[in-house]
């Protein structure tokens, strides 16, 4: 039984694109997503960082990426990413800056450095809301229209985002079917968009490592690493959505004691108030009494006096 092997797997692609045996699907594929032209095109590639089976070997999984520079001393960055992670854009831009620094040596002029590509090749998309498979980034005046250097262009492959079911229009497209496609083909029963002479030296890179044994084995422990990675990922994701729940029902929890801490407050004031204004309707009423008893004295007084002087209260 053939055994299909995902392109997509660090080592795999690293081996596939990455490696000196393979540089001439590397100088395909760049050309097909930068699209460059003329003087520009690409004939050659010198690897900065060669597949080197031996790293892989009993190591964690890693940030796999492939560093080239081509005849005009342009540099190249691609990296894949299988799973989005917070930040994955201003990791983007970090890893484009760090090769466009690390360009110049001390005490070189700036005039010296060349343009940097950055291509991610990414399983799950970044932007999902937009259709496009391939998204290109430049530093852009978007007032004036205006580009303010050549020297930085950042491409998008969004594999989830282009339809293998159509045509195959493109050296580009193709690349995007065969890295969504290629794990279900035979090589000896390939489809049409895969019949040429660079998909037919994928595939067969892909065979060797579902037929060499140590290959295979290495393969199949990065898969154990990138499941066993991303079963972390899940119980990590998992444990903060249970913290953060936690969090909130804390939260909750504090505001409805404070809730019934200020309700009790209110409560108790109000019926401070309440014995306060009693107790003042009970002074005023104690006042009101006091006046209506030194009304009557005054009555009476006044009545006495009246009598000692012989007047008859009746007749007034």
């Amino acid at each position: 039984m053939e055994i299909r092997i995902n392109p997509l797997v660090d080592c795999v692609f690293k081996s596939l694109l990455g490696s000196d045996k393979n540089r001439n699907l590397l100088v395909h594929f760049l050309n097909a997503v930068t699209g460059l032209e003329g003087d520009d095109t690409i004939t050659d590639v010198t690897i900065m960082n060669p597949y080197n089976e031996e790293k892989f070997l009993g190591s964690k999984l890693t940030i796999v990426d492939i560093k080239a520079m081509c005849q005009n001393e342009f540099r190249y960055q691609i990296e894949i990413q299988l799973a989005l992670h917070r930040a994955l854009e201003n990791r983007i831009l970090y890893n484009w800056s760090a090769i466009y620094h690390s360009a110049l040596k001390k005490g070189e002029h700036y005039k010296k450095l060349k343009p940097v590509f950055s291509i991610w090749i990414l399983d799950t998309p970044l932007f999902p809301d937009i259709e496009a498979y391939h998204l290109i980034f430049r530093p852009y005046d978007v007032t004036n229209k205006i580009e303010l250097t050549n020297h930085m262009t950042i491409h998008l492959l969004q594999l989830a985002m282009f339809n293998e079911n159509d045509k195959i229009t493109n050296e580009k497209e193709r690349w995007l079917y065969f890295f969504k496609q290629a794990q279900n083909q035979n090589i000896d029963h390939l489809p049409e968009p895969m019949k040429t002479k660079e998909m037919i030296q994928a595939m067969e890179t892909l065979k060797d490592f579902s037929e060499d044994e140590k290959r295979f084995l290495l393969y199949q422990s990065r898969l154990d690493e990138e499941f066993t990675l991303n079963t972390w990922k899940l119980m990590l994701k998992e444990t903060k959505k249970e913290l953060k729940q936690a969090q909130k029902e804390k939260e909750k929890a504090q505001r409805e004691k404070e809730k019934a801490q200020k309700e009790k407050e209110k409560e108790r004031n109000d019926k401070e108030k309440e014995k306060k204004e009693k107790e003042k309707a009970q002074k005023e009423n104690a006042e009101a009494q006091k006046e209506k008893e030194k009304a009557l004295q005054e009555k009476e007084k006044y009545l006495k006096i009246l009598k000692e002087k012989g007047i008859d209260i009746d007749s007034i």
